[in-house]
């Protein structure tokens, strides 16, 4: 029996969810500049103008390849900021969840460190833009732990950009990572055992300092 033509609608939400994907691989390998719409309609299997029926130019298939990768970011920084369940964030849960967000994209980490490399001048002000919002969330996440008495108010940005490096920089550097373990940083066991480092990480750094005598010991 034949099977019944999806509804125009789906096709055309699974068309565009496949360019997605592809600019999303082609924009992390090339950068932005070095990709073009060719690229990406022959990653897809589509010819160009039907490329256009989803997406108006090269700079609108950007905008909407950052938009689909930052905004759940963005979302779980804001849940994290505003919980009031706990005097700070769990290190645990947010570095977890943070890092199986990036884990379903791993091309987005390579793509916005393209970016910062190069530049990016052409599309500064754009990647500014889901940038900004979510180094404004942290930055509000830090200020309600311990760190914001362990460090110095000009330190804490700091801190904020070496947690950036470290989990951007485990999905930039997965194959250094794979040739010194021998095992895969990208895997669900990779994410899982590379989430509970960084959390002790974290949680080291943001501990408030005892004062001398104060241990209980």
């Amino acid at each position: 029996m034949a099977t019944a033509p999806l509804p125009s609608r789906r096709r055309g939400t699974q068309t565009a969810e496949s360019i997605l994907d592809a600019a999303e691989a082609c924009f992390a390998r090339k950068g932005y500049a070095g990709t073009t719409l060719r690229d990406v309609a022959d990653g897809v299997g589509i010819r160009i103008p039907s490329l256009y029926n989803h997406f108006a130019n090269k700079e609108a298939l950007y905008a909407a390849v950052l938009e689909r990768g930052m905004t759940p970011v963005l979302e779980m920084l804001s849940r994290s900021v505003q919980q009031t369940d706990a005097d700070y964030p769990a290190p645990a849960l947010l570095i977890r969840e943070m890092m199986e967000l990036l884990g379903n994209r791993p091309n987005l980490p390579r793509l916005v460190q393209y970016e910062l490399l190069a530049g990016g001048q052409h599309l500064a002000p754009l990647l500014e833009s889901w940038l900004r919002p979510a180094i404004a969330q942290s930055l509000a996440m830090l200020q309600s732990t311990p760190a914001v008495n362990r460090w110095k108010p000009e330190q804490i940005p700091y801190l904020l950009v070496t947690f950036f490096n470290i989990v951007v920089g485990h999905f930039t550097t997965a194959t250094l990572t794979e040739n010194l373990t021998g095992s895969d940083p990208l895997s669900p066991t990779g994410i899982e055992a590379s989430s509970a480092f960084y959390a002790e990480i974290f949680e080291s750094l943001i501990q408030a300092i005892e004062p001398p005598g104060d241990s209980g010991d």
